[in-house]
């Protein structure tokens, strides 16, 4: 049993879950406010439902555990937990989904793990998964990604669903710059990872606020803010076109000795042009994003603003953006 001393805080992005978010803060507290010193950081995400006035009531309800931060406008899953992030104040930082898919028993799980072994980061895996179709398509494609874009271990699942120790969260949120994707930057910061097994449970309302494009969004995070593997990538295809097109002039030239009556090869002139313009377009388009987000970077685009603050217990001033 964990003694009340024990901070915890848990981070919830908010994104249309009036129905779901009041709920599940009330069985938080009731579940954990007498294991721990408790705190619950609701972050809304630009919400177009009643999730803001929900969350109003909630920390004016119980003003010592709930801090509300309402963003300007809608910045993403990932820019949104950071923002909550920079609030946390706890020596244990969980962060879940707003969905009631993460059950809150899980949470003394997480807490338990980390304080039995040695690390920096506890991240969660199902038996079995609830999300669509759709998402379960994304995650797969994004974990082989991160298998060779952040060198993540083998067998790792990049949860949502995780727990973070107050040293990890320091280091975490020093990076300001505008485009940030959590788990690039917990890979790139520690190797002290545990795992933990946890149920999943289908959402309780609503449906995911991932589409594709945001998916790519998090995608092209993951490509040019941890890695220039690309780059790298559009170097070697460069020079494997090169070979190919070495190759197709060198057997031209032979069958045109071989035969002097070769009709000209319009089709593969056109193949041979297609092939090398499209190499280029993806060599100039990679090159392109990066310097992109340099700009953005150096323009000092914000990772979120927070418009609203409903903080009584006042852990941290200040409410401007990163």
């Amino acid at each position: 049993m964990m003694t009340q001393q024990t901070a915890v805080s848990i981070v919830i992005p908010v994104y249309n879950s009036a129905a779901t978010i009041g709920p599940l803060v009330r069985q938080l507290i009731e579940e954990l406010a007498a294991r721990y010193s408790l705190e619950i950081v609701l972050v809304n995400d630009g919400s177009q439902d009643r999730s803001e006035d929900v969350c109003a009531e909630l920390a004016e309800a119980q003003p010592a555990i709930v801090r509300v931060f309402s963003l300007a406008k809608n910045v993403g899953e990932h820019n949104a937990v950071m923002a909550g992030l920079n609030q946390a104040t706890g020596a244990y930082v969980v962060i879940m989904d707003d969905d009631f898919q993460n059950p809150v028993s899980e949470v003394v799980t997480l807490v338990d793990t980390a304080r039995r072994g040695d690390c920096d980061v506890v991240y969660t895996y199902y038996a079995r998964k609830r999300h669509s179709l759709f998402r379960n398509a994304g995650s797969w494609f994004n974990d082989k990604v991160a298998n060779v874009m952040l060198r993540k271990p083998r067998g790792l699942y990049l949860s949502s669903f995780k727990l973070l120790t107050g040293f990890l969260v320091k280091e975490i949120i020093k990076y300001q710059h505008p485009f940030p994707y959590i788990d690039g930057l917990i890979l790139r910061t520690t190797d002290r990872i545990a795992t933990v097994k946890v149920a999943h449970q289908p959402r309780a309302a609503g449906r995911s606020g991932y589409t594709l494009r945001k998916l790519l969004r998090l995608w092209l995070n993951m490509f040019t803010n941890f890695s220039i593997l690309p780059l790298r990538v559009a170097i070697v295809l460069g020079f494997a076109v090169s070979l190919i097109g070495a190759a197709l002039a060198a057997y031209t030239i032979v069958e045109r000795i071989r035969s002097a009556q070769l009709p000209p090869g319009w089709a593969m002139l056109i193949i041979v042009i297609c092939l090398f313009s499209g190499v280029q377009l993806v060599a100039v388009g990679m090159i392109g994003e990066y310097l992109g987000r340099m700009f953005l970077s150096f323009n000092r685009q914000p990772q979120f603003t927070i418009r609203r603050a409903i903080d009584h217990a006042g852990a941290r001033d200040g409410t401007s953006g990163v």
